[in-house]
């Protein structure tokens, strides 16, 4: 039966790796004989495997110098050097040997042993029946030498530890998510970069695949094509006249001069001057109606289970925009990306297949592309809308629950002469369905744009806006109540603003009165 000899990494070996010149090297090596780009994760996955080798090649090493192995049968003398496997690999020298005195074991030695540690031990010598008199063998069923398990426990702590090295270390770049040594590099030229301007101009500012570019310009054609590939994508993304705009995984290049106004910036509307408030005033009820309203500018903690379709309700910004909300709960439905901070995909409408092209704005939190799609469906702030993948990559299907035109009673925003906005309950039609609550009919939207640039221009106090706003809901209301989610909406028609702020004013105002059920109402009593 065989000995085996424990050998283990330490505990926090993976928690507190860090890179040595020895892994950038071999990275680089691996890299140079792939002739290929590779992913983090990729190199990651190699490079534990790698890591593990060096720790066992270096414990064969430590055990076969320094001295010999130490087994029972033998016969040793002053002076001599060993090596201990069952004592994890640890070395000492033979300081005396003497006779033992056993009868039961017959004629042996006992040896007297001092360790480089220090300390002094004695053992037994000229045994020929002991189980370590037979070789020694690496345990190899440790978790810390599993390269599954270590990448299960600690991969992506390690993935992004070593992306950030490379990230800092000049002889690698990145395009995509993947990694190349920079040395190796095809000459990409300003010619070559108009001559791909062109094309995209063409092709009306693309989305274009690197491979396409690649037939129209001329660039070696005796190297690796991945790595001619690789090259260009580089000197692409660092040109600023192009934008990466595929989702991970896939590469696409559009002219950043002909991309929409509203991806390349923030649409009016949903730019948030942020306003200062303290979260611990809400309570779970509030935090509770802050999950479901959903809107992507509030802090949201934990992770939320990825639902097949998600149903949302549009509010005045996301609708005069055109724009979805990418909140927390709706991003994975969305493609997104390694790096581009724009994202191209396709829309799909849920009910006629039609398709028609959004982008991820990933840096702002919105989706573009919709304005046009709300139109034909008759939305109006408050509606209902449904958004889930689509059957294909790159697609997301978004639909509503439209239905034979009809006149209801709607809240509805009016613009005085004197600027000031109005709420009143008047029949409007609606074709598709709403919540009550947060519906908001906009009969004149060039009016109300121009409240919003004169609360921009004056700077018209948060807490004013939110008081005008009450007392005007509160007229619509028998019992002259305001629900928290309906003034949400409400403010979100004159100034862009996550309910957060919304809620912590209400409850740290005494004239904002709670009456139940996140009801408020004012009293004006209490107004100073």
């Amino acid at each position: 039966m065989a000995v085996v000899a424990p050998f283990a990494l330490r505990e926090d070996y993976w928690s507190t790796f860090t890179l040595q010149p020895e892994d950038i090297e071999f990275l680089y090596n691996y890299l140079l004989d792939k002739e290929t780009p590779l992913t983090t994760e990729e190199l990651t996955n190699v490079l534990v495997e790698e890591r593990i080798r060096r720790e066992k090649q270096t414990i064969e090493e430590q055990r076969s110098s320094g001295g010999a192995l130490f087994y029972p049968k033998e016969r040793y003398k002053s002076q001599d050097a060993l090596v201990f496997p069952a004592l994890g690999w640890r070395k000492g020298q033979v300081l005396e040997v003497r006779p033992g005195q056993n009868p039961d074991l017959g004629d042996f030695q006992v040896i007297r042993v001092a360790f480089s540690e220090g300390d002094i031990r004695e053992f037994a010598a000229n045994l020929p029946d002991h189980i370590l008199n037979q070789p020694p063998q690496i345990a190899q069923d440790d978790e810390t030498l599993d390269p599954k398990n270590v990448l299960a426990n600690y991969g992506d702590d390690l993935i992004d530890y070593i992306e950030d090295e490379l990230r800092d270390n000049p002889d690698f770049v990145r395009i995509a998510g993947r990694w190349f040594p920079r040395a190796l590099l095809v000459d990409v030229n300003a010619g070559h970069l108009n001559l791909a301007e062109a094309v995209l101009d063409m092709a009306g500012g693309g989305p274009m695949p690197t491979t396409d570019l690649l037939k129209q310009i001329e660039l070696p054609s005796n190297v690796n094509p991945k790595l001619v590939e690789f090259s260009l994508d580089l000197a692409l993304d660092e040109d600023t006249r192009f934008d990466e705009v595929g989702p991970a995984g896939e590469v696409l290049w559009f002219l950043n001069r002909l991309e929409p106004e509203g991806v390349t910036q923030p649409p009016v509307n949903l730019r948030y001057s942020e306003i200062d408030y303290e979260r611990s005033l809400l309570n779970p009820a509030m935090v509770s109606l802050e999950r479901e309203l959903d809107d992507e500018l509030t802090p949201f903690e934990g992770k939320y289970p990825a639902a097949n379709e998600i149903q949302i309700r549009l509010i005045y910004p996301h609708w005069r925009a055109g724009t979805l909300p990418l909140s927390p709960r709706m991003k994975h439905i969305f493609p997104t990306a390694y790096e581009s901070p724009r994202i191209r995909f396709m829309l799909v409408d849920g009910d006629n297949g039609q398709k028609f092209p959004g982008w991820v704005v990933r840096t702002n939190k919105y989706v573009y592309g919709l304005k046009d799609w709300y139109q034909s469906r008759n939305l109006m702030p408050g509606s209902t809308v449904w958004i889930r993948r689509g059957d294909q990559p790159g697609e997301v299907v978004v639909q509503c629950d439209n239905r034979r035109p009809n006149r209801e009673w709607v809240r509805t925003v009016l613009v005085g002469s004197d600027g000031g906005i109005v709420f009143a309950m008047l029949k409007q039609i609606v074709a598709s369905s709403f919540d009550d609550r947060m519906a908001i009919a906009v009969p004149d939207v060039e009016a109300l744009d121009q409240v919003w640039q004169r609360v921009h221009k004056e700077r018209v106090p948060f807490e004013k806006i939110v008081v005008n706003t009450v007392r005007e809901l509160a007229k619509l209301n028998p019992q002259s109540h305001v629900h928290a989610s309906e003034l949400y909406a409400a403010i979100n028609v004159v100034r862009r603003c996550p309910p957060g702020p919304i809620l912590a004013l209400l409850v740290s105002r005494p004239w904002f009165v709670h009456v139940g059920d996140l009801h408020f109402r004012f009293d004006d009593s209490e107004k100073p």
